[in-house]
């Protein structure tokens, strides 16, 4: 069981010193020795203690099938019916009125116009797996993808949909899946940090950084937003007139000053995380520029992602960094389509027809070109891909006119490829309109659990001790992994 025991100024509360009083004394004294010796002065930046460095690599405490994650968010909500969930009993359908349950946007309806599917769907791979036409590239991947089509969630509206997916929670201030799995396994790349996110370049998702936190963690432990061109990471530049040695030498002068200060305050974890960036970011100066540099890719691995300079480009230059981001050691990436004003993502509440043959369009090419590239790289098997948005589509329409569909957090489809996930199977299904789940529901915090498991962690008992309780990402009641994917 990996769990954390914080202090509040340096002292326990009266919970946590009566949760802790049969091994707290032994620790505190085995700390005192070590402080007489200098331990924490000398090795404060070796990564010795993960109290001084909260990154430091931790080994799985179960069996690992995959060592890193990218999560490739679709920002907005895609429609199932139109992409990767087959629903044939729709098309007749198209325009007439029936009776039917929804609750998104516009609230809860017993009755609405049906919104055929707009694209046609045809069978790919050994599987014989149905993909509309809108993923075609995507389509000569499924014998290597598993098609999650009974997702869930607690919420139609956007914010709290993307913290839940994101976090496993409605509420904001918790901490996001990556910040969890940095928190579980440590980083094993000492110059990158282990949780990168990459946004659209419409912006971010509704609210931002709070989609990537650490929530009630150390701040070592939340994502670092990375940028595909430019100077990848802001703010990394050294101020104007600083040469690298006087850099350093203030930079050494600091760290002097912040072990001495840390080693009467052995476990607080937030001055440790304090005096861990600053060398993080000394050595991310000269790390990120290298790793974001794709020019020095081949012209045919370029091609594969669609890094091309046409509609392409900015999604496939993400997704080939976030192969390079996984050669590196980083451990969670995610990568985001779709900005947060009008129609920039997925949320197609008026032209379907627009909307998602923009967004497939802009990103069919390069998912298939990452899944490719990892394969051929040997990279695929340890590495777990994930494909979704916070939550789908309602079958009907929500206006009068129009093919846009509402939101639909009662079912919908993900998908999940290597790290020890099957490939050419689908599990779960919506009814035949495709309005809600009817066979094995997965919620979102199974989703979450199945990320955890393929990585080495436990999901009930990765815990962080916060507010008197052991929290974790997938809550108190626990979840288990859907094996129904699992190799």
């Amino acid at each position: 069981m990996i769990t954390n025991k914080p202090n509040f100024c340096n002292q326990l509360n009266r919970r946590e010193f009566l949760k802790d009083i049969g091994g707290g004394f032994a620790a505190l004294g085995l700390t005192g020795m070590l402080a007489q010796d200098g331990f924490f002065a000398s090795k404060a930046m070796a990564g010795i203690s993960d109290f001084v460095n909260p990154l430091a690599p931790k080994p799985a405490p179960l069996p690992a099938k995959a060592k890193s994650v990218i999560f490739l968010f679709m920002y907005g909500g895609p429609s199932h019916m139109d992409t990767f969930d087959y629903k044939p009993d729709l098309y007749p359908l198209d325009g007439k009125t029936i009776q039917v349950k929804t609750f998104g946007r516009g609230g809860h309806r017993n009755e609405s116009r049906v919104v055929g599917p707009k694209w046609k769907f045809k069978p790919y791979g050994q599987c014989g797996k149905y993909v509309s036409d809108l993923f075609p590239h995507v389509g000569e991947c499924v014998d290597d993808i598993a098609f999650l089509h009974s997702m869930t969630a607690d919420s139609p509206i956007h914010g709290s949909a993307m913290l839940m997916m994101n976090s496993g929670n409605l509420l904001s201030g918790h901490p996001s899946i990556g910040s969890w799995v940095n928190y579980g396994l440590g980083s094993v790349n000492e110059n990158l940090p282990g949780f990168m996110v990459m946004l659209d370049k419409k912006g971010g998702p509704i609210s931002g950084a709070k989609n990537w936190s650490s929530g009630y963690m150390p701040a070592s432990y939340q994502g670092t937003v990375l940028r595909s061109k430019g100077n990848p990471i802001l703010d990394l530049q050294n101020a104007k007139d600083i040469t690298g040695a006087q850099q350093r030498t203030l930079l050494d002068h600091l760290r002097m000053m912040n072990e001495d200060h840390l080693s009467t305050r052995y476990d607080n974890t937030n001055l440790a995380a304090r005096v861990a960036s600053y060398e993080l970011a000394y050595k991310m100066q000269s790390s990120a520029p290298e790793a974001v540099d794709i020019d020095k890719e081949p012209a045919h691995i370029k091609e594969l992602y669609g890094v091309d300079g046409s509609r392409t480009d900015d999604f496939g230059r993400k997704c080939l960094l976030a192969r390079r981001m996984v050669e590196r050691g980083v451990r969670f990436i995610q990568v985001y389509s779709g900005g947060n004003h009008n129609d920039a993502n997925w949320d197609a509440h008026g032209d379907l027809v627009k909307n998602h043959e923009l967004h497939a369009g802009n990103t069919d090419k390069p998912i298939a070109g990452l899944l490719k590239d990892l394969k051929q790289q040997g990279l695929l098997d340890e590495t777990l891909v994930v494909w979704g948005g916070e939550f789908g589509r309602q079958p009907t329409a929500e206006y009068k006119e129009g093919t846009g569909r509402d939101h639909n957090s009662y079912g919908f489809t993900m998908w999940m490829a290597g790290g020890g996930i099957k490939g050419g199977v689908s599990v779960g299904s919506t009814d035949e309109l495709g309005s809600r789940a009817v066979e094995d529901k997965f919620h979102v915090r199974r989703l979450h659990a199945t990320i955890l498991n393929q990585l080495g962690l436990d999901p009930n008992n990765l815990s962080y001790f916060h507010g008197g309780l052991d929290k974790s990402l997938v809550g108190v009641e626990g979840a288990d992994p859907i094996t129904q994917v699992i190799a």
